[in-house]
């Protein structure tokens, strides 16, 4: 196992600067995942633990070492791509051999250690295989088993499941938890894709324009996103989001006025903003609350579009005062259909405020 830490890292494609400084540290046995959206510079932070990027500035440590100038091969990583990056012409034995055959290990020591990853991975029966004849998932474990046998003190994976359908992805996720708890390595995790990182993560760093926007527990970011950004990338569907304005504010409520209007209210601490301050208020879809009853604090609405999924409902109705549209997450036996009118509600303790600099006010539950 080994840690890592970042030290005001910086990488630059000539006057172009990707990655602003970054300042991270990663404890032996972590699984951590890097998501953002494209561009963010995820995978350009990923390439330069492997040595695949040169660093322009700042300092890059792995066990307490300083790797900035370590090659590749002696940094003790081993890398697992999207691509999968299997030789077409070996069989599966060979292609998961092969480092282990350029390091001068013996004959023994090979067919040791690739039998045991095999096992681990549960491709014992696909060892004498070669690419061709395997399927997206196969070929997935395969290149994870080609780094299992290196031995690495840090696992580093490039969106490895972004080529398999639904259905793999799923079972993937799986494997990728089992085999983190069964090695106990530290593995860093790049995706575009905020479910896996919610269900892999030991903490999740969301990046944004080569700059860390939060790092921590995968609920400790859903529940308490750090700024505007987080909160509408982590959660799916996305948080619905109100421009208001600050009404007042006491130590455990702040009222707040909508575009049309309506007054709502929020359990957050905004006593060090103005009156009238531009705020912007959000709620999660399964938090918004849709029925046709009404009552005190409910907003007057219309069913836009209805998504039945089985277990639930995707209700998008008219947010108020013509702000788009918001998305209700409802039980699968609402009565409402595309079309009908609604009322909305949101109760306080579930709604979270963003400043005028989009950072979040500090939610008092």
């Amino acid at each position: 196992m080994a840690n890592l830490q970042f030290k005001a890292l910086r990488k630059s494609f000539g006057d172009l600067e990707i990655l602003h400084g970054i300042d991270l540290e990663i404890g032996d046995g972590e699984f951590i995942v890097f998501v953002g959206p494209s561009g963010c510079g995820k995978s350009t932070l990923l390439r330069c633990i492997a040595g695949l990027e040169e660093i322009t500035s700042g300092e890059l440590s792995i066990g307490g070492q300083p790797m900035n100038e370590v090659p590749p091969s002696k940094r003790g990583i081993a890398m697992v791509f999207q691509s999968y990056a299997l030789y077409p012409h070996m069989t599966v034995a060979e292609n998961m051999a092969f480092g282990l055959k350029l390091a001068g290990h013996s004959k023994t020591e090979i067919t040791e250690a690739v039998q045991k990853a095999a096992e681990i991975l549960q491709i014992e029966s696909l060892l004498d295989r070669r690419p061709k004849a395997l399927s997206g998932g196969q070929r997935q474990r395969v290149a994870i088993g080609r780094a299992i046998v290196r031995k690495p003190g840090v696992f580093l994976f490039d969106e490895p499941l972004s080529n398999l359908d639904a259905g793999l992805r799923v079972q993937m996720r799986v494997e990728l938890a089992r085999l983190h708890k069964d090695l106990a390595t530290t593995m860093v995790y790049v995706t575009h894709d905020q479910v896996e990182a919610m269900t892999l993560a030991t903490r999740i760093v969301v990046l944004n324009q080569g700059r860390i926007e939060q790092v921590g527990a995968p609920l400790e970011l859903y529940r308490r996103p750090a700024n505007r950004f987080v909160a509408g990338f982590i959660g799916s569907p996305k948080m619905n989001f109100l421009t208001c304005k600050l009404v007042s504010a006491t130590d455990t409520l702040a009222t707040v006025r909508l575009e049309d209007g309506t007054l709502l209210t929020a359990q957050v601490d905004a006593r060090g903003l103005a009156e009238g301050a531009g705020l912007t208020l959000g709620i999660r879809p399964e938090r918004l609350l849709a029925d046709t009853t009404g009552g005190e604090g409910a907003v007057g609405a219309t069913v836009i579009v209805s998504e039945h999924l089985g277990d639930t409902v995707f209700l998008y109705v008219q947010a108020p005062g013509g702000q788009g549209q918001l998305t209700v997450k409802a039980p699968p036996e609402t009565p409402l259909r595309s079309g009908d009118a609604t009322y909305l509600k949101f109760p306080a303790k579930h709604c979270h405020l963003f400043g005028p600099d989009d950072r979040a006010l500090l939610r008092l539950i």
